[in-house]
């Protein structure tokens, strides 16, 4: 662990108490005033270059890559991925992956969850033509000891399933050989893996990331240092969030430096409009897949859409600042 991760502990110990239900129900808290934004408007431009998305929806297949990091830690990833075949229907485990080259996003459970609590939002990244790699982590997924401060080496869980994913690129005989945009890169997380994807662009900084989507994140144990090359940053929170209150996601989301925005669900609580389908599904899914389309494919028609498709309905407001 790294001198950085060290300090952190200082003060990870609040993060038992602020995670701590980050996939249980829990009654709504209520509403919270939030802080002042200081955003500025000069901000850097992302380095992705431009281009366009895929505008055909895929089929999705899904498969398990059994990782262990330092030899002992064991970090098994779900693979979604655009596949061969007809759209629309369940995603099919080890199919043959569509012809392209596709952009990568790892995503990050959150405390007691699993990656494929979130299916229903992440086969629609895949279907929309990014490969997703979710790991399960092994402190803090269902059926594990619950161990919340390991959240800290999460960051470097998720850099090192990176790495592992990306070389089936290059990989003889893989379905994903040569499917891959490997210098197309976001990370993604719910709470504590929301904390984990904020850690991947400060203290445990991934430079070959180039976006973030945190859904109901805080800054507790990884600080809000961002770093590195411009990567623009959406943030997804519900206003009456029962774990991680509203306010504290919009402090971290007022200290990005970059290109970002932030989706304020008037009546999102922690999270569960990902687990399941609805309406705020549906908005959530059609801001980020716009979101992923510009910062990873270069898109600059799905960038025009991304407001549209975060107010629709009137469930979300929308603080742009991309």
């Amino acid at each position: 662990m790294s001198r950085r991760w060290r300090a952190a502990l200082l003060t990870a110990g609040l993060l038992a108490a602020g995670l701590t239900g980050c996939s249980a129900k829990a009654p709504t808290a209520e509403r919270p005033a939030a802080p002042a934004d200081r955003s500025t408007s000069a901000t850097p431009t992302p380095r992705v270059p431009a281009g366009n998305a895929p505008t055909e929806s895929f089929a999705v297949g899904v498969r398990q890559l059994q990782l262990k990091r330092d030899g002992d830690r064991s970090l098994p990833v779900t693979l979604w991925y655009p596949a061969a075949g007809t759209a629309g229907g369940d995603p099919e485990r080890s199919v043959a992956a569509a012809d392209g080259d596709f952009p990568v996003v790892m995503f990050s459970h959150g405390l007691g969850g699993r990656p494929d609590d979130y299916a229903a939002l992440l086969t629609r990244w895949a279907a929309a033509g990014f490969v997703v790699a979710a790991p399960t982590f092994p402190h803090t997924s269902r059926g594990a000891d619950g161990n919340v401060l390991d959240v800290l080496n999460q960051p470097a869980d998720v850099s090192y399933a990176l790495t592992r994913v990306l070389a089936l690129d290059g990989a003889a005989g893989d379905p994903l050989r040569g499917r891959l945009a490997a210098d197309r890169v976001a990370a993604a997380g719910h709470s504590a893996g929301g904390v984990t994807t904020i850690g991947l662009f400060t203290a445990g900084r991934d430079e070959r990331l180039d976006a973030g989507v945190v859904f109901a994140g805080t800054s507790l144990g990884v600080g809000t240092a961002f770093a590195g090359a411009t990567a623009p940053q959406l943030f997804v929170h519900g206003e009456l969030d029962e774990v991680v209150e509203y306010a504290a996601g919009k402090a971290v989301y007022d200290a990005v430096p970059w290109p970002k925005a932030m989706l304020s669900l008037s009546e999102g609580d922690h999270g569960r409009a990902l687990l399941s389908d609805g309406a705020a599904l549906r908005v959530v899914a059609d801001t980020t897949v716009e979101f992923l389309r510009w910062s990873l494919y270069g898109d600059a028609a799905a960038k025009g859409r991304i407001a549209s498709d975060a107010t629709r309905g009137g469930l979300a407001t929308f603080d742009n600042h991309l």
